[in-house]
């Protein structure tokens, strides 16, 4: 286990002992040794110098729940009930998953974590995870009105996200159908919904999200798409605890506008920044393509196509959707 004051320590990116640090910890050079293996093993570059120490290239942006909630507005505070940090664990949504199982309502919670041993995206797909370098966050929302009433709610969650990321001088942010933020076709952030409850009743939603902020080069082998990180579009300088505001503020009015009105009120303003409105694009289901016209999508958030057969509506599910290049 690593030493949260360890990690506070290596944060500032300057060089320590391990003597110093022994000091501080009170515990061995040898277990300081251990624990820099450990940070290694997360994927933290370590630079260790005979006669120097330790010391992390960059330094490390630590999440801090006090840091998070300074900067939040007044009307987020009080809607959030509970904030968990946990350093390393398999997932925020399974963190927040297991808690609703076990707890029952928990709306208004928010789970963070430094790293994910599991992270997931849709379809299945591994979401990659590195120590310090990302956002990863779930959020406990309560709903009362069952299933079909949540149709686009991944849709005003990315909305959400942009308007955020605007305030932080991040332009040009795109949303893809219906979970993805993209910038020049990359993607920089994915959503992950997942419910617990009454299908036809008060339900409680896990709302996943991953951000790149700064993704260390070592990790894109990993990644099988086109991404991209806040950290090349702004050349740095934006911090995980102020993001994590600037969601916040932005997210838990959506989600109460959302509540009582649906997606039918944000279909205009999400068509706006769809990043494939208008465009031919190809429609993947299962063994199926379909290739059309995308004309954006109804009031319930359901993806509008234009092809061969006529207008069709498609929603959210086994769907991939990737621009059309005529061959």
């Amino acid at each position: 286990m690593i030493d949260d004051r360890l990690l506070a320590i290596l944060s500032n990116g300057e060089f320590h002992s391990g003597q110093e640090l022994g000091d501080v910890l009170g515990v061995s050079r040898s277990a300081i040794w251990k624990q820099m293996k450990e940070l290694e093993q997360l994927g933290v570059d370590v630079y260790s110098i005979r006669g120097r120490g330790y010391r992390v290239p960059g330094g490390l942006d630590l999440l801090c729940e006090k840091e998070i909630v300074t900067g939040c507005s007044e009307y987020a505070s009080r809607r959030l009930t509970t904030i968990s940090l946990e350093r390393v664990v398999d997932s925020t949504n399974m963190m927040a998953m297991r808690e609703v199982h076990q707890q029952g309502v928990v709306s208004g919670r928010l789970y963070l974590a430094e790293y994910q041993t599991g992270g997931k995206g849709r379809r299945g797909r591994t979401w990659v995870s590195p120590f310090a370098k990302n956002l990863y966050f779930s959020l406990v929302w309560r709903f009362t009105q069952g299933a079909a009433a949540l149709e686009g709610l991944s849709l005003v969650v990315g909305l959400a996200l942009v308007k955020a990321l605007g305030c932080l001088g991040v332009k040009e942010v795109r949303v893809k159908w219906p979970n993805d933020l993209l910038v020049n076709s990359k993607k920089l952030a994915g959503i992950l919904l997942e419910m617990h409850g009454d299908a036809s009743g008060e339900c409680q939603v896990v709302i996943g999200v991953g951000v790149n902020v700064a993704m260390p080069d070592h990790a894109q082998e990993s990644i099988d798409q086109p991404w991209t990180d806040l950290h090349k579009l702004c050349g740095g300088g934006i911090s995980r605890n102020t993001l994590m505001s600037q969601v916040l503020n932005h997210l838990v009015p959506e989600l109460e506008r959302f509540s009582e009105h649906g997606f039918s009120v944000f279909r205009d303003e999400w068509q706006k920044i769809h990043a494939y409105q208008n465009e031919t694009i190809r429609l993947l289901l299962g063994s199926k393509e379909v290739v059309g016209e995308c004309l954006g999508v109804d009031e319930h958030g359901a993806l509008i196509v234009e092809h061969a057969a006529g207008v069709e509506h498609f929603h959210a599910g086994e769907i991939s959707v990737r621009p059309y290049h005529a061959s």
